[in-house]
């Protein structure tokens, strides 16, 4: 009998482990840690006022792809998530209307300040979104990841000044530590009075701030590299901004290394963290 209770309780201990503790992101799974408490319906973001969703709990069985068939990425892009963190526990947004939801974004389609320029970018921190502007005219835009709390991005409008496509960060490692934190299709925008870079770039997407200060956009090429997933890479929002600020059609040569530029895009970082309802 006490054999049979100390088997049951180092069971329990290792499934509490398991699926509340895990090991590195490779591993998407529940954690106290996480600031949001597994609900991402609790982070505001003031634009989803106008359009109707209810919350989806995750369960086991359940990915994006089994729930929402094609309009996955739909789903996704309104939850400013990647699948690699949709994990069973967690509670997403749920549109009920994924025709408006396809449709959506944030971003103003025409914003003043961006109008004397070629290329403007335009980072709204209260919605965690991009904005990309052809002399004020929204050209497109991605959902994206800014600094948590206590490492907010810098606002203000700075200019891009260098690209590195291949880059990695030199401070922080993947959860497992066995790499440095891959940056791919890094473009730098501000360089701060303590010489820290700010840079935009491929990382995860958690549907909320999360970044150590840089602007995250979405890319599972990089996902699949460095963690084997997803099998089919679809969300490839840091290439595509690369190559419309800083690609080759724009400066020619690209060696995947750290490249000054001139001239780059404006990039404006605007409003404050998004808000967690209770």
């Amino acid at each position: 009998m006490l054999r049979k209770l100390l088997f049951l309780i180092v069971l329990v201990l290792v499934s509490v482990i398991v699926v509340y503790k895990p090991g590195a992101t490779s591993e998407p799974g529940a954690s106290p840690q996480d600031p949001a408490k597994e609900d991402l319906t609790r982070v505001e973001y003031p634009s989803l006022d106008k359009i109707p969703w209810k919350g989806r709990f995750i369960r086991p069985q359940d990915t994006l792809e089994s729930l929402y068939g094609k309009n996955w990425p739909v789903v996704a892009r309104f939850n400013r998530i990647d699948r690699r963190h949709v994990y069973p526990g967690l509670t997403i947004k749920e549109p009920l209307d994924i025709a408006a939801a396809a449709n959506y974004t944030p971003m103003p389609p025409t914003y003043e300040p961006a109008k004397r320029y070629e290329k403007y970018i335009l980072i709204s921190l209260n919605e965690q979104w991009m904005g990309a502007y052809e002399y004020g005219k929204l050209k497109f835009s991605m959902p994206a990841a800014t600094g948590a709390q206590g490492h907010e991005t810098p606002v203000g409008v700075y200019q891009v000044d260098a690209r590195h496509r291949n880059h990695t960060s030199s401070l922080y490692k993947t959860e497992d530590q066995t790499a440095q934190y891959p940056m791919d299709n890094a473009i730098r925008f501000h360089v701060g009075a303590d010489n820290v870079a700010y840079w935009i770039h491929a990382r995860d997407l958690p549907g909320k701030p999360a970044s150590h200060g840089c602007v995250g956009l979405a890319d599972e090429a990089m996902q699949k590299r460095v963690y084997g997933i997803p099998a089919k890479p679809f969300l490839l929002d840091s290439e595509k901004l690369y190559a419309w600020a800083a690609g080759e059609n724009e400066y020619e040569g690209d060696t995947g290394g750290l490249e000054l530029l001139e001239d780059g895009p404006m990039v404006e970082v605007a409003g404050a963290n998004p808000r967690y309802r209770m």
